[in-house]
């Protein structure tokens, strides 16, 4: 996945002039910060350096998280079509151009974020862009009340991670309270960004929301540590990336956890490919979590004709949909 020509464009008009060099070490130091899940009550991003290393580094990996959870979620609630959306710690504007690119017909756009920075890049990069009009307020969800006028679409990406246990039950009891249809949570794809998507989940199920994706059901996870639920997806770096990176391949790959809860239910949509798919001859191995709750690898042959080949055709991270 690639960041969206327009995008691609205003990242290349903000770092125009800046030494790669020069972000490098800051870039670093903005890594092991995610890395660690360094929680001092700073925010990651406070200066405009660290901002564009953030753009140059993390910027395309966290839009193909975002931008892949959004899918998967249109796929299974296909009628959904949102026209107003909130997303709380929007960074540099993440999740507002990966839904204009999913959904597309959007009208209005609220983001919050605590780093003035941070909002400041957001509108610069989305000026002229023909995104949804879009209202920027900086505050900081860990502490100040969260709008609750209710929003068609409500998102928070890679934010949990950034809060103190203490406050995530109350930010995420905010977030629902502002969401008139779908809210998605994304975590990095971590044991510990897993656990807190599941107490997220467990804490939507119990305020009367129903789970949408990745999960084909709402019971307890069938996962048991060592394990995790997670996915994968694959990120093209470009020339600026890989220099800012200091990376030779042309491509990484982003892990996220995410979960989309809605505020109506839904008919179970299939199984969910949950690891990567083992293909061999004749053969392919799925690892797949199901409507009744269940979890295991599953063989599907070339004697089940198009089940076989929607099996072949899986990814991680897709549903499996009977013929």
């Amino acid at each position: 996945m690639e960041l969206p020509s327009a995008l691609r464009t205003a990242v290349d008009r903000a770092l125009s002039g800046i030494a790669m060099r020069e972000l490098a070490a800051v870039a670093a130091d903005l890594s092991q910060r995610y890395r660690d899940e360094c929680r001092d009550s700073k925010f990651h991003v406070t200066d405009k350096k660290t901002a564009l290393a953030y753009l140059a580094t993390r910027l395309p990996a966290t839009y193909a998280a975002v931008r892949s959870a959004f899918a998967a979620t249109a796929e299974v609630y296909s009628d959904f079509l949102p026209r107003t959306m909130l997303d709380a710690g929007a960074g540099p504007g993440t999740a507002l151009w990966a839904a204009a690119y999913c959904w597309g017909d959007m009208a209005e756009a609220t983001m919050l974020e605590g780093s003035p920075v941070f909002a400041a890049l957001g509108q610069e990069l989305a000026a002229g862009a023909g995104l949804p009009n879009g209202a920027w307020r900086v505050a900081d969800i860990a502490t100040a009340d969260i709008d609750a006028v209710p929003r068609d679409l409500v998102t928070a990406a890679y934010v949990l991670n950034e809060l103190a246990p203490e406050a995530r039950r109350r930010v995420i009891d905010q977030l629902w309270r502002a969401t008139a249809q779908i809210l998605i949570i994304i975590e990095p794809g971590t044991p510990a960004g897993w656990q807190r998507i599941l107490d997220a989940r467990g804490q939507l199920i119990d305020a009367g929301g129903h789970v949408v994706a990745p999960c084909p059901h709402a019971r307890a996870c069938p996962l048991q540590s060592p394990d995790w639920c997670h996915f994968a997806q694959r990120v093209s770096r470009s020339r600026l990336h890989r220099r800012a990176k200091d990376a030779d391949l042309s491509w990484e790959d982003e892990k996220f956890s995410y979960v989309a809860v809605s505020r109506k239910p839904l008919m179970n949509a299939g199984q969910r490919v949950i690891a990567r798919p083992r293909k061999a001859g004749g053969h392919v191995t799925l690892k797949l979590c199901r409507p009744d709750g269940t979890a295991a690898n599953e063989v599907f042959s070339r004697r089940e004709g198009e089940l076989f080949k929607r099996a072949r055709r899986s990814d991680w991270g897709a549903l499996l949909r009977a013929p």
